[in-house]
């Protein structure tokens, strides 16, 4: 992972926000849960991995999930060298895709660079901004990072919140971001909210399997994360990827009651023909 190192006056960090509330502030701490997660998963061979969807609670619900996917990263971890990291709006509302106008982002675990190139790459197209505030306090890409952090060596990241934003748009930036084998796309997203524990299983049974069969028509009711999953299902229709789903759960089954829950999934998209063993 990239450490902090020293920095001229110019260069700007977007700081942990949720650090203490959605997983721990300290740095010991964090990594032994991550490393934690990682272990209760069985080892797995590699395989062409382009994509992976995973959910953004507190680590206490959902990181385990999580772990599932990221787990599939480490017999890899020195070929990815770029994470496209997408995840929803929930603070702050925003038209189009946002970028947080920083040169890094920092966790207990250190600092990631942004992929200026990559990020140069996509800034004509209209449906990109700037928006540090959208950014600011935004929970879902900064779950992710102690995972990225800890599964993968040296990568930079082109980190994007989405919000009013059709698939399409994001399929767009997506195929301009697309790359080759170094690139992984990556995108943070929990199911339903707030349903009674027998009801969620259903819908999010349903939204699995629209998952995949790549149906691209979640509503924000199935994924609060839907629009930048949508646009992802359109590429990688697109790029003929095979889905996979990893595991799934809600906060029924982890550190919640069951009457009202959030429910959880971990995907993969792997090249044609690279299923995981």
């Amino acid at each position: 992972m990239n450490q902090d190192t020293s920095r001229n006056t110019q260069y700007s960090v977007r700081r942990a926000a949720v650090a203490g509330m959605f997983y721990p502030a300290e740095k010991e701490v964090l990594s032994r849960d991550v490393h934690q997660f990682l272990n209760n998963i069985r080892p797995t061979s590699p395989a062409p991995l382009k994509a992976m969807v995973v959910p953004h609670a507190g680590y206490i619900y959902s990181g385990q999930t999580a772990a599932f996917a990221y787990a599939k990263l480490i017999a890899v971890r020195d070929k990815i060298k770029r994470v496209i990291l997408l995840g929803p709006a929930h603070r702050v509302p925003v038209h189009g895709l946002a970028l947080p106008g920083v040169d890094a982002f920092s966790t207990p675990l250190g600092i990631v660079d942004l992929d200026k190139e990559a990020i140069a790459s996509i800034s004509g197209l209209r449906q990109i901004l700037v928006s540090p505030m959208t950014h600011a306090m935004e929970h879902s890409l900064e779950v992710q990072l102690p995972f990225l952090q800890t599964v993968l060596n040296d990568f930079k990241l082109v980190p994007l919140v989405v919000g009013d934003a059709t698939p399409a748009e994001v399929a767009e930036v997506l195929e301009l971001l697309w790359g080759g084998p170094e690139t992984l796309i990556v995108v943070s997203s929990d199911l339903s909210h707030y349903h009674p524990y027998t009801i969620a299983q259903a819908t999010d049974g349903e939204t699995v399997q629209n998952i995949l069969g790549m149906q691209a028509t979640l509503t924000h009711h199935q994924a609060c994360g839907g629009t930048p999953l949508n646009g992802l299902l359109l590429a990688a229709r697109k790029h003929q990827l095979q889905p996979e789903l990893l595991h799934a759960c809600n906060s029924g089954d982890t550190a919640g009651d069951k009457a009202r829950v959030v429910g959880y999934a971990s995907f993969i998209f792997n090249e044609e023909g690279g299923r995981n063993a």
